[in-house]
């Protein structure tokens, strides 16, 4: 499995004054289902943007990305139409480069990532928070054997995976084991400032 990450050209300083909420976490710990609950309650909130992530991956039901294939991945990638970029699983991910406009009106851009891009947004961006959504082991395993999709390759292997890095830490984790009506509500008051806890 292969990672990397690399900025758009041309951007200097960090970007803001709107917040970048990264959310991370474990496949099968339930991000796409949060993220999906979360953007439904903040539809009216103009406030807020959920980007489409673009990806060498067809679109489903429960991640509406951008499908794109190998080769347009990288003519947009190398014409700078990308904020961030990252491989991972055997796909290559991307956020548009729009949210960079989207933050600098003060904007709180809300986007599922990869733990290894955290370092770099954190420089890029002046306001990061980083969401941390995961879950129990067994709850891991059954969601991603139920999910059984094609390119989530070796469960094991995913379930084993973790990223060493002191800068990829959370600076809120929502533990996704409960209601995905309820957490998906933590993730909203997060998203919007508010305290996260009841």
């Amino acid at each position: 499995m292969s990672e990397t990450v690399t900025t758009a050209e041309g951007e200097a300083g960090a970007i803001g004054p709107g917040r970048l909420v990264l959310v991370v976490g474990p496949s099968g710990a339930g991000k796409d289902t949060l993220l999906r609950l979360a953007q439904a309650a903040c539809a009216d909130d103009l406030s807020v943007v959920f980007p489409r992530r673009v990806v060498t991956r067809a679109s489903s039901a429960d991640e509406d990305n951008i499908a794109v294939s190998q080769d347009e991945f990288r003519r947009a990638r190398d014409h700078g139409d990308f904020a961030v970029h990252w491989e991972a699983h055997g796909h290559a991910y991307a956020l548009p480069l729009e949210i960079n406009d989207d933050i600098r009106a003060g904007c709180a851009v809300v986007a599922n990532v990869s733990r290894t891009v955290i370092a770099t947004l954190r420089r890029a961006y002046a306001n990061v928070v980083v969401v941390a959504i995961t879950a129990p082991p067994d709850v891991l395993a059954q969601r991603l054997a139920a999910r059984a999709r094609q390119s989530d390759r070796n469960i094991a292997e995913r379930l084993s995976r973790s990223v060493d890095n002191s800068s990829a830490q959370a600076d809120v984790t929502i533990l996704n084991a409960g209601s995905a009506d309820y957490h998906s509500r933590q993730l909203v008051r997060v998203i919007k400032n508010e305290s996260w806890q009841d």
